[in-house]
């Protein structure tokens, strides 16, 4: 059994080194298409990327810091425990990955593990169900940037949402039998749950100071991490479709089951890097139907970019980055199910608009947009924390009725 283990670690080394020498050969013999698609990923990573989470990681990290999670954990358990099976600070991932969307969910479930917030057990169960995509790239990016046609919403947004919740149930149902018989900690009053919070965060010796710098410190190597991995999947992809062998093969499968070549391409392109699959998706010459299967699967799958992005946080961690990736084929799978079933029920003989401009989002730089994305993105990390502290006392009192006036 062993032996076999290493055979396959060895084989995905060599399998990986032959895709390192044939993109470091693309580089040598197409120098210009190099350069011009790491500029690409560059202005993904500068224009969206950075500004949209580095507020989100920064927040993120200091509120762990500070028990803030701990806290809102112990108040949300009535809710997590009985639908997903995990603790209620499963909740905090959850929440603001599905605003803020990958890696954020991946991210500080990782955190979580590492800070021993869960065990390794609901870890696994959480990077199962807590990594989204965001409503503003599903929205703004896709239905209007790329589609042109902000209608096309919800065929997108509620089924990448209902596919994950779905999953987490199933999870949670599958999981909970093992728990039975567990006895719970019970949680005192309001009052004694915030007192408690901030005797165990006094306990910690960390000054204010210290903890915010470490919060910086890991939000940049964080967010550095992503930007070079999305160059190097951008300049990956420009690399695998400028080979002669590659484009002949799509060609011939477009060809043998007569289907769109932009289609096929997109596809490929979105196994590797999402956006990039998305994009060359819409512009395929097929019905709306097929563009939206597809690309549903593509945003539920992520990529290979997005998933390079989780692990690098799930490998800090004893948790099971097999675990994640195979959700994430089944959440691409049940998303296409359910656009293509949402479709059939309400869009069926829906006409697309035969003109629409699509929004160049990274064709260059501009600074007051950084700015404007950036302090939304904190205002929406803010606002979005102050909902879980409401929504937390509000579940508590709400399964606690009798401790209302302790």
């Amino acid at each position: 059994m062993n032996s076999k283990i290493k055979n396959n670690k060895s084989l995905l080394k060599i399998i990986f080194l032959l895709i390192i020498i044939a993109l470091l050969t693309g580089i040598i013999l197409n120098p210009s298409l190099s350069l011009e698609s790491a500029k690409d990923g560059i202005l993904i990573w500068v224009n969206v990327l950075l500004p949209s989470l580095f507020p989100f990681f920064i927040i993120s990290e200091i509120l762990i810091n500070f028990g803030f999670v701990d806290f809102v954990g112990k108040l949300l358990k009535p809710l997590m425990k009985p639908l997903f099976n995990v603790p209620g600070e499963g909740a905090f991932p959850l929440t603001m990955s599905m605003l803020s969307g990958y890696p954020v969910g991946a991210k500080l479930t990782s955190r979580l593990r590492e800070e021993k917030l869960i065990t390794k057990e609901e870890g696994n169960r959480l990077i199962c169900f807590c990594s989204t995509s965001g409503p503003l790239f599903m929205l703004g990016a896709v239905s209007i940037g790329m589609l042109g046609d902000s209608k096309l919403a919800p065929l997108i947004i509620i089924p990448h949402y209902v596919s994950l919740l779905l999953i987490g149930l199933f999870i949670g149902t599958f999981t909970l039998k093992s728990n039975i018989g567990k006895k719970e900690a019970k949680i005192e009053n309001l009052w004694h749950e915030i007192q408690n919070s901030y005797l165990l965060w006094i306990k910690t010796k960390k000054p204010i100071g210290s903890l915010i710098t470490k919060s910086v410190k890991e939000s940049m190597d964080s967010i550095l991490l992503i930007g070079g991995i999305v160059i190097f999947y951008s300049v990956l992809i420009e690399i695998l479709f400028n080979i002669s062998l590659v484009h002949n093969f799509i060609v011939y499968i477009s060809n043998l089951f007569s289907i769109d070549v932009q289609l096929i391409k997109g596809i490929t392109a979105g196994l590797i890097e999402m956006t990039t699959g998305c994009k060359t998706i819409a512009t395929a010459n097929v019905d709306i139907l097929y563009k939206i299967i597809a690309i549903n699967f593509i945003i539920g799958w992520s990529g290979i970019s997005i998933h390079s992005q989780a692990l690098s946080f799930i490998n800090n961690t004893d948790l099971n980055g097999k675990l994640y990736i195979i959700a994430k084929f089944f959440h691409g799978i049940i998303s296409s199910i359910l656009g293509f079933i949402i479709y059939s029920i309400k869009y069926n003989g829906y006409i697309q608009p035969t003109f629409s401009q699509n929004i160049q989002i990274y064709s260059g730089f501009n600074l007051l947009n950084w700015i404007s994305l950036i302090l939304k993105s904190a205002n929406l990390v803010i606002m979005l924390n102050l909902y879980i502290l409401l929504l937390s006392v509000f579940i508590y009192l709400l399964t606690n009725p009798s401790k209302r006036k302790s």
